[in-house]
């Protein structure tokens, strides 16, 4: 009987450790994935003080690209 009793707590703390080695690589996977996202988001990621920046640059040839083509359409 009590051969079956230590049998039985030793399957069970085996089980717990298996469940809990696999629980804790799963929330390693996880903690991978995430950091991968944050990774591309922050490659990607441009301040808005820095877009505006290259937009008002952008704005600006382009309107010395039209005051030119204004020029060479009404000579």
């Amino acid at each position: 009987m009590e051969q079956a009793v230590v049998t039985l707590v030793v399957a069970a703390l085996s089980g717990l450790g298996v469940m809990n080695a696999r629980l804790h690589n799963r929330i390693s996977v996880l903690d991978r994935r995430t950091d991968q996202i944050e990774l591309r988001i922050a490659e990607n990621y441009v301040a808005k003080a820095d877009l505006s920046e290259a937009m008002d640059r952008f704005e600006s040839h382009m309107l010395r690209i039209e005051n030119k083509l204004d020029k060479i359409i009404f000579k």
